[in-house]
């Protein structure tokens, strides 16, 4: 087997990681930080838009963001918007912008974090799986078709299971990292 065979599933697998971490990123760690806001789309003219291609979006503080669109018509949408989300903050709208002040995270709001990205990394451990299980189906349809030795299918699962295990390991790391993150701020 040469490695090309697997390269598919490899990026595959790495993708799935990208996806978790931007997962994470997307969990406050209670500082003010852009990157809570990419999950959120605003009803911009009758089609979702995401707010970071409508507004400016600045962090005068440590502890705040603050959001100003190009056009002033899109500030209650984007009000709308963040108040429906799952962020857990009140935006206050000034007219001209829009302010989100991120409280000091309680004990019990960091251990739902953890909770949450716990299931992403198991939602991404899921995903990797997953992949591994359509890679082990392709090389057995080509051992059926002769097109691999019997060796070479074993060959290619250990391999598989091999990169399934790094990857997972992969997943674990950036979660124990996030988590210290959390409990620590």
């Amino acid at each position: 087997m040469n490695k090309e065979d697997y390269k598919v599933y490899s990026d595959k697998m790495r993708k799935s990681i990208d996806a978790v971490n931007a997962d994470f990123a997307s969990v406050r760690a209670g500082r003010a930080n852009a990157s809570v806001l990419d999950r959120i789309s605003v009803d911009y003219y009758g089609s979702p838009t995401p707010i970071q291609q409508i507004a400016a979006i600045a962090s005068p503080d440590p502890r705040q963001l603050v959001i100003t669109p190009w056009d002033g018509t899109a500030l209650k949408p984007i009000e709308r918007a963040i108040q429906e989300s799952d962020l857990g903050i009140n935006p206050q709208n000034d007219g001209k912008s829009i302010r989100l002040n991120f409280p000091q995270l309680t004990e019990e709001r960091r251990k739902e974090l953890v909770k949450q990205i716990h299931k992403y990394s198991e939602t991404g451990k899921v995903a990797i799986r997953n992949i591994r299980r359509d890679a082990m189906e392709a090389f057995k349809k080509k051992q059926k078709a002769s097109e691999i030795t019997e060796d070479d299918l074993k060959v290619a699962e250990k391999d598989l299971q091999k990169l399934t295990d790094d990857m997972c390991k992969e997943v674990d790391a950036l979660l124990e990292k996030k988590e210290k993150e959390l409990m620590a701020v």
